[in-house]
């Protein structure tokens, strides 16, 4: 469903400048040429490194090591999930304990336990395995997805996203930049679409409309963001979405609701936890 991985290219300029006696030349003051420079493919591109400027980029939750959060999953008709997540960022490492699944495998009674070690996901229920197909399919989505939409503004640069820059738009008398991204994909394989808007004077992402083709879901979900910074990281730790169409506007007003509290880094997680 979604892919990771990020590197910005990075472009180091060199001048060899000769002449046929081979002397070498002096650069003057005015002629000092830029090292370092982000190479971006266009102004959305950009946009988004500015944006990780301010939350912190991925890079800066590595150097954290790991994390451990409170999160509550609450749809509409006010069932939940609520468990503690603890991630290993460097290979994305994650491990759910549940205290209540009312969304997530509600069938199965008892403790849960959801994990991916970086090679396999697994299932726990009341302290045994449990490797029904369906049960780890369900898993999969929620391991992947959990981790994603904790780091989803520091995973913006990844280097499989394509960026393209839309221009301004007004949405609800706000006006944002906006920023669609696609992700490379191999072969025919549909990925999902984003669209990104960027408050112009914050600099951040303050809402975004996302589709999850893996789920069969290609109209447009709006999802709206507030964050709080820990660590000097800007986490959105309260999230809410629901339907609506490709120009923001809300189908239906009723939400699903996504909060993180108690959120802790660099906790020394040891990689056991991740493992069945």
């Amino acid at each position: 469903m979604f892919n990771s991985n990020l590197v910005i290219v990075v472009l180091f300029s060199a001048l060899f400048i000769g002449c046929k006696n081979r002397e070498t030349q002096t650069l003057q003051p005015d002629e000092v040429i830029a090292v370092n420079k982000p190479y971006f493919q266009n102004r959305g591109h950009e946009l988004i490194y500015e944006m990780t400027e301010k939350t912190g980029s991925y890079q800066d939750l590595l150097d954290q090591k790991d994390v451990v959060y409170n999160y509550t999953y609450r749809t509409p008709d006010q069932k939940e999930d609520i468990s503690t997540e603890s991630y290993i960022f460097d290979g994305e490492l994650s491990h759910g304990s549940y205290i209540i699944h009312e969304r997530t495998l509600p069938d199965l009674n008892g403790k849960m336990q959801q994990g991916y070690n970086g090679k396999d996901f697994w299932l726990k229920l009341n302290e045994q395995e449990n490797t029904e197909n369906s049960a780890i399919e369900s898993v999969v989505l929620t391991r992947k997805t959990n981790f994603y939409w904790f780091a989803v503004m520091q995973k913006l640069l990844d280097p499989s996203i394509i960026y393209k820059y839309l221009g301004e738009k007004s949405v609800d008398g706000e006006t944002y930049e906006v920023v669609k991204i696609t992700f490379k994909t191999a072969g025919d394989e549909v990925a999902d679409s984003y669209q990104l808007y960027i408050n112009p004077v914050t600099k951040l992402v303050d809402q975004f409309l996302f589709t999850v083709v893996s789920k069969n879901v290609s109209d447009p979900l709006l999802m709206r963001v507030t964050y709080e910074k820990f660590n000097n990281i800007l986490i959105a730790t309260y999230r809410k979405y629901t339907k609506s169409d490709w120009n923001a506007t809300v189908i239906d007003d009723v939400w699903v609701e996504e909060i993180v509290k108690d959120v802790r880094f660099n906790q020394n997680l040891k990689r056991d936890l991740f493992n069945i």
